[in-house]
């Protein structure tokens, strides 16, 4: 007997088929209105942007029933994931541009055996799922402390400003995104999803290249390319110690950066808004729900930023791991020894 149980997919991809054909026939012709002067170029883009929604989930359809079909050949090659990572970007700076959305990322180098067609379409797909939630999206790629895999991490903020309810975090193209992992292997992926928007990450298991760690910062050699690069290094310190922060501006003085220094949150705003620090040193007997939230809106300008606290403890030294919200810490009675030490091995790490 007839079953639809075994017929869906021939039904979504006819469905798809149909879709895309539809509405590449209307773009057509919507262009062609444009061409004649028939509508302006904001009735245009007006007309154009749900026609470009609705030809996406009929090619996201496409391309689920094709990567669960089997019709996907890959060839597995070595492909530098910050090449192609910032290729989409850039083949979508236009789009992202009409869209109001403000695009910052961080690629570092580093390679995986992955088909290079499905990887381009995996990167693609995580942004179409994300770009609903909202108009702030940071792109990082680098490598992820362990396991040592390549990781691709996409944040979609929303500013404050929820998304329509209408927005579903299961979308067609997250199912694109999870049929891609399972087809092409070799990929973990992972979403968080909070009031201010949106997280992705993905881990590539078949990293081949790792990016050079970090051991140690070399302090004794001041002809060093090290010290040469914190030229236009500039520090902030928010302290309501003035002992502090003399303290803090003498050591930073005797490597080279300059700083300034301030009381409080409120201050270090406007601080920031007129230059943005490299990275902040933070008392602290501050450091409480005031400071995440300042954190907080800091991270939403700068997708990654380096903060060392001053500690009560007055011999304390610790460097900071690799982690998103780990922190360096030098003690008060420390800081004339240990803090330069600190705040290079904090901005090498940007590097």
């Amino acid at each position: 007997m007839w079953s639809l149980d075994d017929h869906w997919p021939s039904l979504i991809s006819g469905l798809a088929d149909q879709i895309t054909e539809g509405v590449s026939a209307l773009q057509n012709q919507i262009d062609q209105l444009l061409a004649r002067g028939r509508i302006s170029k904001l009735e245009h883009r007006t007309l154009s942007i749900p026609a470009e929604r609705i030809k996406l989930a009929g090619v996201s359809a496409q391309q689920v029933t094709r990567f669960y079909s089997g019709r996907i050949r890959q060839t597995h090659e070595k492909v530098d994931m910050s090449v192609l990572v910032e290729g989409v970007l850039q083949e979508r700076k236009q789009e992202l541009g009409i869209l109001g959305i403000v695009l910052r990322r961080k690629l570092k180098p580093v390679e995986v055996l992955v088909d290079p067609t499905v990887a381009h379409t995996f990167v693609n797909a995580v942004l179409d799922w994300g770009l609903p939630f909202g108009n702030r999206v940071d792109v990082r790629m680098d490598l992820n402390a362990w396991p040592q895999h390549a990781r691709l991490q996409v944040r979609v903020s929303n500013d404050g400003v929820p998304p329509s309810s209408a927005t579903s975090p299961d979308n067609l193209s997250w199912m694109l995104i999870r049929q891609i992992a399972l087809t092409a292997g070799g990929i973990e992926i992972d979403r968080e999803m909070d009031q201010d928007g949106v997280g992705f990450t993905a881990l590539f298991t078949r990293t081949v290249q790792a990016v050079d760690g970090i051991s140690a910062v070399d302090l004794s050699d001041e002809q060093s390319s090290m010290f040469k690069s914190l030229s236009g290094t500039y520090v902030l310190t928010i302290s309501p110690s003035l002992q502090i922060r003399a303290d803090v501006r003498d050591a930073l003085r005797e490597i080279g950066i300059s700083s300034d220094s301030v009381v409080d949150f409120s201050q270090a705003r406007d601080a920031v808004k007129s230059r943005m620090p490299n990275l902040i040193v933070v008392d602290s007997e501050i450091k409480d729900d005031a400071f995440e939230t300042f954190r907080r809106d800091l991270l939403r300008e700068v997708f990654e930023f380096p903060f060392v606290e001053i500690s009560p403890d007055d011999s304390s030294f610790d460097m900071s791991g690799f982690g998103e919200f780990s922190m360096a810490k030098v003690g008060r009675g420390n800081i004339r020894e240990a803090l330069g030490t600190a705040v290079m091995f904090e901005l090498a790490k940007m590097m």
